[in-house]
């Protein structure tokens, strides 16, 4: 098993590849928010603004992902694992207009996986 903080399915890489032909370079930030509940969110790359309490966790598909730093805390020893089912993702989430959503999955890391915090990232 790979010690990742985040990967994807091939099933979200094709989806992430088929999405960056449209709309150029992508990131991706995990909502902990009400209006979409807690869902990978897909933005054109700079469309999103990062806080200083948001954490750079990896890439997927060459895309950066983040997470808010409260979240990160509960989901800290998993491994989270970006899939894509049909349906509609959130409403600002690119995905939903391919009638799409990204979804999280994780699995619990073994204690000889769990790797330093992220770094925050710096604000804009």
């Amino acid at each position: 098993m790979s010690s990742e903080k985040v990967i994807a399915t091939e099933a979200a890489l094709l989806l992430i590849a088929q999405l960056k032909s449209k709309h150029g370079e992508l990131m991706f930030h995990q909502s902990g928010g009400c209006c979409d509940g807690s869902a990978p969110m897909c933005y054109p790359a700079g469309e999103f603004f990062l806080g200083e309490n948001d954490i750079k966790l990896g890439e997927i598909g060459d895309c950066p992902f983040y997470i808010g730093a409260a979240q990160y805390e509960y989901w800290r020893h998993t491994q989270l694992i970006i899939d894509v089912v049909p349906g509609r993702g959130g409403a600002f989430s690119l995905e939903s207009a391919e009638g799409k959503r990204f979804l999280t999955r994780s699995r619990l890391f073994g204690e000889d996986e769990i790797t330093d915090t992220p770094m925050r990232c710096q604000p804009h």
